[in-house]
């Protein structure tokens, strides 16, 4: 619209305090014992996001004549998307715009811009700023690049430029960026030089690639997936995709989340505000960066630190985050979630008139962690009855090829009408894209009785996008291979049984002594410097915290480890004792079952002997003695990220953990729900509920040593590693016993920012 004030539409008023800036991120710790926070912040930090969203006035600095300009691109792009507020070009270079009145800098504004677009130079950036700050302009999009994503010069740019923004309570998306759009028919805002214009709907769209930012809107668009609003955070300078999942938790216009990440800032307030946003509004999210190569690419293309991707399946699992493995996955979660409700449970039904297409869709289902029950006799009898002799009706419902419309719609309304599953998956092949079309709508009318139990279809058919808009009008999510749906009800499964159970609660151990076990890390380093502990060390620090070990003795002669069996009683195991040779069977250092003195004693000169052969004898400190346990064996294990900070290891153990890799990791805090499902989250985690003759686990007493582990890598920071393998698991009542412990300390140092909520990239 004009740029007068007197041309101003009835528009509303933002409300936003500079309190409410200098408040965002800021950490709030929950206590031990308590529920996981899942109440919002207060609105403060999320007003500081309205001048973004809901501008009553917005500055293109830099706007120009030249078509080929990103300034002029930007200032069409906001012109032509029917913005409702005012615009105000600012170029010292012209005294108008495309009709507009053109202003030489921010301050000779007749009134603030609520919102500034910037696309200049990078050396010009500072100074829109300050022009800025005296404007009393208080949102800042710096769609220039050069900043920390080029050289050496721009990183300073860019800490120049953030150091400004905060000193003056400004907010700053960017820089390098796209910019930003919001769908909102109060606003109607593309303050973006992006052409395309997806429709209006209820996703929300945050990427940290400025491509794949354009990537996802041109597939929005093509799919007809309506937005409720994008944004291109670039660098991440200020505001970062935790803000904005901030934002669009409250945000009445956003059902659904969708995120591309490259690198994360801030672990722990993501956690935070994901774990309380996924409680009402579904987030998908691309991390990239899975492998070391794209590690390595990531850091370069957003100079970040790159997150271990073992510590990101961790965090999304504990907060509810849909983690997709492609952008093509993202969106075909979307399609099902923005249209479908959760399913109640894993149960699904497949109809289908081809039965190679059911076979893959019921392989993959189950692959996918979902269950196709058979369907009880009465369902089956109900459906022979009107279906021909040659048809399948177990699961999946085979209609075969010359099923008519009819058919799809009596056979989805028996099926899902039953209440015998969860969710169905229609599909439908068909060489005739009408064919598909009537397919689908007759199953879209006995979809109206179904509207609580979510409905995907294949449809497989010569001309993909014709069978693609023959669809649309079913509204029905709709996907070319029969394997896709699977994996999409696999994934919303999931999320609803993670959105269906109650929070967990943060551990509280009162005879856990952490100013002790601290002391015993530090008098180690003190004595010896980094490294890993000595074995009296480790009894003496797990004692601290309450773990429970096998009672041991160091014995540092043949003599003293036969006093020490004698002492612990037969049979024994006897274990070189070594700070620097980790792996003792790697050197033959583990001898069981030892029945006497006169065995034990041969043990020790054994391996002494194994040592001096290999020329390692100076790294023996001695033999750890033990009796014998028994009970299925664990490993319960401690690293520290360095970006995530202390990550949790549980699974099978013994000598096979590494070959078999059945291991699940949790980021701390540790919650008693998140102990529990790093139980059962492992693929053997069978064998802990009794197996041929084997006696169940202690499960209670797994998650206890789980628990504990987390307060003690949480309160001694100098624990950088620890191994407990094996750890046998006893009978329910029993306990656990830890067997063989090692840990590695380093000098705490000053621990990363987020550890302490401070500020910095979020």
């Amino acid at each position: 619209m004009a740029n007068g004030p007197g041309s101003r539409r009835k528009l509303f008023r933002v409300g936003y305090t500079l309190v409410g800036m200098m408040l965002a991120g800021n950490k709030t710790d929950t206590a031990p014992g308590a529920t996981m926070d899942l109440q919002p912040l207060p609105s403060a930090g999320r007003n500081s996001l309205i001048p973004f969203f809901r501008p009553q006035s917005v500055a293109v600095v830099g706007a120009s004549r030249d078509p080929a300009s990103i300034g002029n691109r930007l200032l069409q792009a906001i012109l032509r998307g029917g913005y409702q507020g005012i615009v105000f070009p600012v170029n010292p270079r012209y005294s108008s715009v495309d009709g507009l009145r053109c202003f030489p800098s921010l301050r000779q504004l007749p009134e603030p811009a609520e919102l500034a677009v910037v696309a200049v130079p990078r050396e010009s950036v500072l100074g829109v700023v300050d022009d800025c700050v005296a404007a009393g302009t208080r949102a800042v999009i710096v769609i220039s690049s050069g900043f920390a994503e080029a050289d050496d010069e721009g990183r300073e740019l860019e800490r120049r430029l953030v150091e400004k923004v905060r000193a003056h309570g400004i907010r700053l998306i960017g820089p390098n960026c796209l910019g930003l759009l919001t769908t909102d028919p109060e606003v109607g805002l593309n303050a973006s030089f992006v052409a395309v214009s997806p429709p209006a709907g209820r996703v929300a769209m945050s990427s940290e690639s400025g491509a794949i930012g354009l990537a996802l809107l041109v597939a929005a668009s093509r799919m007809g997936l309506g937005i409720s609003s994008c944004v291109s955070v670039g660098n991440r300078a200020d505001v970062s995709s935790n803000d904005l999942l901030e934002y669009w938790e409250e945000d009445d216009a956003t059902e659904l989340i969708l995120l591309y990440l490259e690198s994360f800032g801030n672990p722990r307030r993501f956690a935070r505000i994901a774990r309380r946003v996924c409680r009402r509004k579904p987030v998908v999210a691309v991390k990239a960066g899975r492998t070391s190569a794209g590690r390595r690419a990531a850091g370069s293309h957003t100079a970040a630190l790159a997150a271990s991707d073992v510590a990101v399946d961790a965090l999304f699992a504990q907060t509810g985050v849909i983690r997709a493995d492609t952008l093509a996955e993202m969106f075909d979660l979307a399609a099902a979630l923005s249209s479908q409700p959760l399913p109640a449970g894993r149960r699904v039904g497949v109809v289908t008139n081809a039965g190679g297409p059911g076979i893959l869709c019921a392989d993959a289902c189950e692959a996918a962690g979902l269950i196709l029950p058979t369907l009880s006799p009465g369902l089956q009898k109900q459906l022979r009855a009107f279906l021909p002799a040659s048809a399948s009706v177990g699961n999946p419902v085979d209609l075969i090829s010359s099923a008519t419309p009819e058919h799809f719609r009596r056979a989805v309304a028996m099926v899902g009408g039953s209440r015998e599953v969860d969710a169905l998956v229609v599909i439908s092949v068909a060489a005739r894209i009408g064919a598909s079309r009537q397919t689908l709508e007759a199953v879209n009318q006995a979809r109206a009785s179904l509207s609580d139990m979510p409905l995907l279809a294949c449809v497989m058919a010569e001309q993909e996008e014709a069978a693609a808009k023959a669809c649309c009008p079913a509204e029905i999510p709709w996907y070319s291979y029969p394997e896709e749906p699977a994996r999409v009800l696999g994934k919303m499964a999931a999320y609803a049984q993670w959105r269906r159970q109650p929070p967990g609660r943060l551990p509280t151990f009162d005879d856990i002594n952490l100013t002790s076990a601290r002391e015993i890390c530090q008098q180690a380093l003190r004595r010896r410097g980094p490294g890993w502990l000595a074995a009296e060390d480790v009894y003496s620090l797990l004692r601290q915290v309450g773990l429970p070990l096998v009672p041991g003795k160091v014995a540092r002669s043949p003599d003293e480890a036969a006093q020490a069996a004698r002492s612990l009683g037969f049979p024994v195991a006897v274990k070189l004792a070594s700070r620097t040779i980790i792996h003792k069977t790697d050197v033959a250092g583990v001898r069981l079952g030892m029945a006497n003195e006169a065995a034990v004693r041969r043990a020790y000169e054994d391996i002494e002997a194994s040592l001096a052969e290999t020329r390692q004898l100076e790294a023996m400190e001695g033999v750890l003695v033990q009796p014998m346990v028994s009970g299925t064996e664990l490993l319960v294990g401690l690293t520290q990220d360095p970006l995530f900070g202390p990550i949790l290891a549980f699974g099978l153990g013994g000598v096979f953990v590494e070959v078999l890799g059945d291991v699940c990791c949790r980021v701390l805090p540790l919650t008693d729900r998140d102990a529990a499902e790093m139980i059962a989250g492992i693929r053997a985690s069978r064998l802990l509920d009794g197996y041929r003759g084997h006696p169940p686990a202690d499960r209670a007493a797994i998650e206890a040593i789980l628990l504990r582990l987390s307060v003690l890598a949480e309160g001694v920071p100098e624990v950088q590693e620890m191994d407990l393998n094996p750890v046998f698991a006893l009978p329910p009542g029993q306990g656990c016993l830890i067997a063989d412990a090692r840990v590695r300390v380093a000098e705490a140092g000053s621990p990363p920012a987020f550890l302490h909520g401070q500020a910095g990239k979020t």
